[in-house]
């Protein structure tokens, strides 16, 4: 799994009516940020609805090895007794992130600004992701980084001695980079300023309030500017971290395509800077339907019911979306291949640094099944082939992808011949009940003989 096993190949059929409730985990994004900012506060932090995938729980480790207590209680229900800001030990050993850049990433910042060294690793995928991105603006804290040729894992970080907050403009949209900038702030005297162009995510900024951090948002001419006053004492919270809409979108895309279908997901978070997908799945002409919505842990939640959906149309998706909904274009790829018409999604370079070049593995792999592709570097383009009409039959390859992994398995639940990916192992990372789930639902996924 994940490049830490043997490839699981599987195989999905074309499936009858998904239908009934789709549980699925917690939200991956506030599970990373609830363990490390539940470490950089003083006091116990209760967490409950945690996502206990593998790159959740290499979040974990990597908080012990910096010398948080951090304890699973079971049932998704944890508590992290931190050290305060300023207050991690050095780790004794390498600190393995397994397939999480997420995880990676947002370690590597809140270290930063620490007067102690980490060395970093990871699985083969995201030993080849850069970290430039990261590292160059940890750098302007007064950090060091050193690692392989390109900015790649393993890498050791130095942490600042004598930190000084930072300005820094954000030069691609980033939710990753922006929260590495703000949690080494956190240990920086004065105020850190990031600023993005375009919104992202935003669960750190919440999340840093909701734990006593200082923070001002403002909107200006350079566009959103965070601002964050340095070394707080961050007091412990109890969360409870909402459903995952990326994991979310899986069930809810694939009830949109496999005839007869109707599911509902409850307590969805629906975040704005995460909501994207569901907003293109509407303007698409998608059965979508929002119930009971309300506030959870300081996001907004609701109960969202997806029924199939024959006549969905081919868009032309808005390029300035792509940050609300970055991690659901492979599974939105899917989707448009479905479709009446063709769908154009540009503005997604990102897609190409994710755990795999997303925009080539998904143009392989659906050309793989019998679906016309266009793409360049930032845009894809499918050519929808209407309800049932995917020939399927195709292998893909998810190039230790858990999102490339689970999008064809959805599209193979709607295919006229099977579709077969090569391995189901990264799909633990995220979406650890992932199979079950799916067949709970009335999904047939086999698993092969490698």
């Amino acid at each position: 799994m994940s490049g830490h096993g043997d490839p699981i190949p599987m195989t999905a059929c074309r499936a009858g009516p998904l239908t009934g409730t789709a549980d699925v985990p917690g939200d991956k994004s506030i599970s990373h940020r609830s363990l490390i900012l539940g470490a950089l506060a003083v006091g116990e932090t209760r967490i409950s609805g945690l996502l206990e995938g593998q790159d959740v729980l290499d979040t974990a480790a990597a908080m012990r090895a910096f010398g948080a207590e951090v304890t699973d209680h079971r049932g998704g229900n944890w508590s992290v007794h931190g050290v305060g800001v300023g207050g991690f030990a050095e780790p004794e050993t390498v600190i393995d992130c397994g397939n999480s850049g997420t995880g990676v990433r947002l370690i590597m910042g809140a270290m930063a600004t620490t007067p102690i060294t980490a060395t970093f690793t990871g699985d083969a995928s995201l030993r080849g992701r850069p970290m430039g991105r990261i590292t160059d603006p940890l750098a302007l804290f007064g950090a060091r980084a050193h690692g392989r040729e390109g900015g790649r894992l393993p890498m050791t970080i130095v942490g600042a001695r004598a930190p000084v907050p930072v300005r820094y403009t954000l030069p691609v949209a980033s939710a990753q980079v922006k929260s590495a900038v703000l949690l080494a702030g956190l240990n920086a005297i004065g105020q850190t300023v990031v600023i993005e162009a375009e919104p992202t995510r935003d669960h750190t900024e919440r999340m840093l309030r909701g734990f006593g951090a200082e923070l001002e948002i403002t909107d200006g001419d350079e566009g959103r500017v965070i601002t964050l006053t340095g070394q707080p004492e961050l007091r412990p919270q109890d969360i409870v971290v909402p459903r995952d809409p990326s994991s979310a979108a899986f069930a809810v895309c694939a009830a949109l395509i496999v005839e007869g279908s109707d599911v509902l997901v409850p307590g969805i978070g629906l975040n704005p800077t995460r909501a994207g997908l569901f907003t293109t799945l509407q303007e698409m002409g998608a059965d979508l339907v929002f119930e009971n919505r309300r506030e959870q842990g300081g996001e907004p939640v609701a109960d969202l019911r997806a029924r199939f959906s024959p006549d969905i149309q081919g868009i032309e998706v808005a390029p300035e979306r792509a940050p609300s909904m970055i991690d659901e274009y492979p599974i939105l790829s899917v989707v448009a291949a479905f479709a009446n018409g063709r769908t154009v999604m540009r503005g997604i370079c990102e897609l190409r640094v994710k755990e795999s070049d997303r925009i080539d593995a998904m143009a392989r792999g659906l050309e793989a099944n019998g679906v016309h592709i266009e793409e360049d570097e930032d845009t894809l383009i499918v050519h929808g082939m209407g309800a049932g009409g995917v020939p399927g039959g195709g292998r893909a390859a998810t190039h230790l992808d858990h999102r490339i992994a689970m999008s064809f398995l959805c599209c193979g639940l709607a295919a006229q011949k099977p579709v077969s990916i090569d391995d189901a192992g990264p799909i633990t990372t995220s979406f650890p009940i992932f199979e079950p789930l799916m067949a709970g639902l009335g999904a047939q996924l086999e698993r092969r003989n490698a």
